[in-house]
């Protein structure tokens, strides 16, 4: 399965969707361009990052495409058309393991668990994971990190039921509106205004039940960032600046703020996604990854018969710069 992957990243080096938001311009070394896996309130600080001018402080704009899946996005990172990839940590680690001249490095992590929501057809105020015994869920790509981790979870609690892999992780939302499988997989925003529509019903958090893994992360070549270190320095600057600014405000005011990014979409859905998210703790205050997330990872990964090998911590994750910026930042 790792091969496919690797084969759909380097065919797809040329297909990204159109970048859904910009902010700000000016010249390219000024421009630091981001292709993040999918557009969701889960990755709020980033937004935020832009909104309250934290990218600007640091002398950059960033420009945002949607890659609409992890290996479109990595496809981005390696073409050279993204300057850092916002994805699963699995994408870099599936290049890492097939060999690369300037192999990505994970530079920073945003999330340390599931963003998505369990999404079923009917309201089940008293749902308990077992209820999917049996059942069809449509759970993401087959070797990606949100396949991965709901499956390793099902197994955790002895829970059989068979996971979807037919349809494209920015499709599957309207797979299950037309009738396919018995639960989806969503994020917020997506998942609570398809409730608010009538649609279906949030029945879990995934993260809740799934506990802490590296899910989302940065990351860059290793010639970038040997070369635009300044670049890199200034994202985790800013997106820490982010992170702890969410923390400590309330979740109105930061659905306001990031409300731009997500046109259409009522502040009041945001605020609730970003309370939702909050209560499920799933955004790090530290963006290095620890290595015993990794280590976390690649069991799920080994569970689900996508690791080659195992890779040691180094290979794949560069920590100083994410470890002295949180420590500037926060003052500790």
């Amino acid at each position: 399965m790792k091969t496919k992957i690797l084969c759909l990243i380097f065919a797809a080096a040329f297909a990204f969707s159109i970048p859904i938001a910009a902010a700000g311009c000016g010249k390219d070394d000024k421009v630091i361009r981001i292709n993040e896996v999918t557009h969701s309130v889960f990755y709020t600080p980033l937004y935020l990052a832009d909104a309250l001018g934290y990218f600007a402080d640091e002398g950059y704009s960033i420009e945002l495409t949607n890659g609409g899946g992890a290996d479109a996005t990595m496809a981005a990172l390696l073409s050279g058309s993204a300057d850092v990839a916002f994805c699963g940590p699995e994408a870099a680690l599936y290049v890492v393991v097939g060999g690369s001249s300037d192999a990505p490095k994970v530079f920073g992590q945003l999330t340390k668990r599931d963003g998505s929501f369990l999404v079923g057809r009917d309201d089940e105020p008293d749902f308990d994971w077992h209820m999917l015994e049996g059942k069809n869920i449509l759970a993401g790509r087959k070797g990606g990190i949100p396949a991965m981790t709901f499956e390793y979870t099902l197994h955790k609690l002895g829970v059989s039921a068979t996971l979807n892999y037919d349809v494209a992780f920015n499709m599957m939302t309207s797979a299950f509106e037309s009738g396919v499988s018995d639960y989806c997989t969503m994020f917020e925003p997506v998942a609570s205004d398809f409730e608010a529509a009538g649609k279906g019903h949030v029945v879990a958090s995934v993260g809740e039940q799934s506990g802490e893994v590296p899910y989302t992360c940065f990351a860059a070549k290793s010639s970038f960032l040997e070369k635009n270190s300044q670049k890199a320095d200034a994202l985790l600057r800013a997106v820490t600046k982010a992170i702890k600014y969410t923390m400590e405000n309330d979740d109105t005011l930061i659905a306001q703020k990031i409300a731009p990014y997500f046109d259409g979409t009522p502040v009041s859905s945001l605020a609730l996604s970003v309370k939702n998210y909050k209560a499920i703790d799933a955004w790090v205050t530290d963006m290095a990854m620890k290595e015993s997330a990794l280590d976390n990872l690649q069991d799920i990964m080994d569970f689900a018969g996508e690791l080659e090998r195992r890779v040691k911590f180094d290979e794949l994750v560069v920590t100083d710069r994410a470890h002295a910026i949180y420590r500037e930042v926060y003052g500790v």
